[in-house]
């Protein structure tokens, strides 16, 4: 996040984002990299075997998409709490797209404000793959 004043309020919303398509390529290097080597993310051969179309992507992999979307918003050094909730898989070729909206805004005495968002990260089907949540401690604004 850049040095700057965000207007934030309830009802406020962040421009979308999408990802994708996702490849099986990411699958393998989230795998690699998150140490979650499950087959089913990497090996079309296994995850037909156990009864999916094809292999599918690491829930933590969109929850980091997810977390990548809200803290480019809000700032990464803001964080508070970070929730979220698996709801739908996600396959290759999918591009998801990431939302966020302000639920809340508690002003502290100090200036800074904790702000509670709602979040949702969605397939192109328009199902929710993962729904969310998260707490910011935005610092006072600057006087300028």
């Amino acid at each position: 996040m850049t040095e700057q004043t965000i207007a934030i309020a309830p009802g406020t919303t962040a421009p979308a984002r999408e990802f994708g398509p996702l490849t099986r390529q990411m699958f393998v290097r989230y795998s690699g990299a998150s140490g979650d080597l499950n087959p089913m993310h990497y090996d079309d051969t296994m995850a037909r075997a156990a009864g999916n179309p094809s292999v599918f992507s690491q829930g933590m992999h969109q929850s980091a998409l997810l977390a990548t979307f809200a803290t480019d918003w809000l700032g990464a050094e803001n964080v508070r709490r970070f929730h979220v909730r698996f709801r739908e898989q996600v396959w290759p070729d999918d591009v998801l797209t990431c939302s966020g909206e302000v639920e809340t805004v508690k002003m502290n005495g100090d200036g800074s404000s904790l702000v509670t968002v709602s979040l949702t990260c969605s397939r192109q089907t328009g199902a929710v793959a993962i729904s969310g949540s998260a707490d910011f401690l935005l610092p006072a604004p600057h006087a300028g």
